[in-house]
């Protein structure tokens, strides 16, 4: 069921009825329904971050903070819970558990690009040629956006307007002082074969995270599917149970 959230401004997928227990948060270019079997039997809100699913996009380019703050609004409403996120979604909880640790109770994150392990791999020659020239004026913008979606990646092909400018960047955004400063419990559970974020980053991100728990599920990819669903509801259930007692 869609529930409308902070006057309208904020749309959700609404599960179970009231105290609301879980907030989930989806990755870049996914919805809200992505927790559907994860949260199922649970009193939960599956949000769609503004510019995905039916909820608008902001009107300036936003970092992961500012999607943060827009929610504070709603869990100040519902009170203290527990946050799943997913990818994007995770960065979004990272800052929410770090600089407002009153609104929750605990984090469980998969997939979530937290730390870049190795440097980011260089442009290629032909683009950074055609980057060169355009900022000088001596070819159009519209080669340089040509050029611009031939070498991005497919998120970046497929966002526009202030949504690829916001893609680009929280993709250059930093976690370290916000990991350390999370005080509520953490799992972490991690696709093998996540290749959009690999688990050996997510492994050195739980590292910075006071007492956080780590794993991988064998043969996982990077989407909430399969044995990875199956495993980030478990994960949610002993959460839930952990800040329960």
């Amino acid at each position: 069921m869609i529930t409308a959230l902070a006057d309208g401004r904020l749309l959700a997928e609404k599960t179970g009825s009231t105290p609301v227990q879980v907030v989930a948060l989806h990755g870049w270019g996914r919805t809200g329904a992505d927790f559907g079997t994860i949260v199922d039997g649970l009193n939960a809100l599956s949000i769609h971050l503004p510019g995905f699913g039916i909820t608008p996009e902001p009107s300036a380019v936003w970092g992961s903070e500012d999607y943060a703050n827009d929610l504070v609004e709603v869990l100040r409403e519902i009170g203290p819970v527990v946050i799943v996120g997913h990818s994007f979604g995770g960065r979004v909880a990272v800052r929410l558990a770090a600089q407002h640790p009153e609104l929750v109770k605990g984090l469980v994150l998969t997939g979530v690009p937290l730390l870049r392990l190795q440097a980011a791999p260089k442009a290629a020659a032909s683009y950074r040629l055609i980057r060169w020239l355009a900022r000088r004026g001596l070819v159009s913008q519209k080669t340089l956006e040509a050029q611009k979606h031939k070498h991005g990646s497919a998120d970046y092909r497929n966002a526009s307007g202030v949504m690829r400018d916001i893609m680009v960047r929280v993709v250059g955004e930093d976690y370290r002082d916000d990991l350390a400063r999370i005080t509520a419990p953490v799992r972490m559970v991690w696709g093998e074969r996540d290749t959009a974020a690999p688990a050996d980053a997510g492994r050195a991100a739980s590292e910075l995270i006071p007492g956080a728990r780590f794993r991988t599920v064998a043969g996982a990819g990077h989407l909430l599917e399969g044995d990875l669903a199956v495993e980030v509801a478990q994960e949610l259930h002993e959460m839930l149970q952990e800040v329960a007692s």
